[in-house]
């Protein structure tokens, strides 16, 4: 049924509860899962202007954070038998770089964990699983 998902990560535990759903039906469908952590790399606009050296620091430390959220993936898909590519995405909103990641991919699915949010909460922060949802032409798995 599924030939290719794509998976948002961000290295939480939502996203993780979501990677071993995305993992498990990569290998019942023997689909192909891609991987897709977004970083934004405009969080201070005009500070790294002024200090280079803050943007630097800040890319370094989201490349971290993406290579050991990649780096535990590799392993359950590894230990699964599905073949795994992992994007770590430059974009300003996430939701726009999981679904255009998803439109390069041709993905048959996109799976986002939740974080569980109250209502009050969700109002003011947001929700990217949400966004992804409403904005998807894909079929979306939202993994709580």
């Amino acid at each position: 049924m599924f030939k290719h998902i794509v998976l948002a990560t961000d290295g939480s535990a939502s996203a993780e509860h979501a990677a071993q759903k995305a993992v498990e039906l990569a290998r019942i469908h023997g689909a192909q899962l891609t991987a897709v952590f977004v970083v934004d790399p405009y969080p201070y606009l005009g500070i790294g202007e002024v200090n280079p050296m803050g943007f630097q620091a800040y890319m370094a430390a989201a490349q971290e954070v993406s290579a050991k959220a990649f780096a535990h993936l590799s392993d359950l898909a590894k230990a699964a038998g599905v073949q795994l590519q992992a994007r770590l995405i430059e974009d300003a909103q996430v939701t726009h770089g999981v679904l255009q990641a998803a439109d390069e991919a041709t993905a048959d699915l996109i799976v986002v964990g939740s974080h569980g949010r109250g209502r009050i909460e969700k109002l003011v922060l947001g929700s990217v699983a949400a966004k992804i949802v409403a904005q998807s032409t894909r079929p979306v798995l939202v993994v709580r």
